[in-house]
């Protein structure tokens, strides 16, 4: 079963937290999908990702040639044609348990301060465990670092 994370912001915003994910998953000789609840969200981070620190680099493509070749995949569709062991899942995107078969982790990023986003984060979860999955809940403490709440 697929092991899906579930990260609730409240201290910090996505720009923020979602490279040092990314980081992260490359680190462990993963690729991922990014998958955005619009294009224009996909645009925007993109551009994100190329500047959001001036010492590092996050290879990454939203469209293009050769997608399989790409390490991190940002989408706003159900794509994920780099082979992602992990999927993403940023500003209200959404996916089915049954299709998270085919990653190794999936990883819910959700707005704290958005009502809407908690409880729809809230029915996935519930989703998740129906389906067999491994879930955990993390929230960022008061300095900033996630822990692992359930």
């Amino acid at each position: 079963m697929t092991e899906v994370l579930f990260y609730h912001l409240e201290r910090a915003n996505l720009e923020a937290v979602l490279p040092g994910l990314l980081e992260k998953t490359l680190e462990r000789g993963w690729k991922a999908a990014v998958r955005a609840g619009s294009r224009a969200r996909v645009e925007a981070l993109d551009g994100h990702l190329w500047t959001y620190r001036d010492d590092s680099f996050l290879p990454h493509a939203a469209g293009g040639d050769a997608p399989e070749r790409q390490p991190i995949w940002l989408t706003d569709g159900e794509d994920a044609p780099n082979g992602a062991d992990v999927l993403f899942l940023v500003d209200g995107a959404r996916a089915e348990p049954a299709s998270l078969a085919q990653f190794v982790r999936c990883v819910s990023i959700f707005d704290g301060r958005d009502e809407a986003a908690v409880a729809e984060a809230r029915a996935f979860w519930k989703a998740v465990r129906e389906a067999g999955h491994d879930a955990t809940y993390w929230r960022q403490s008061e300095r900033g670092r996630w822990e692992k709440q359930a």
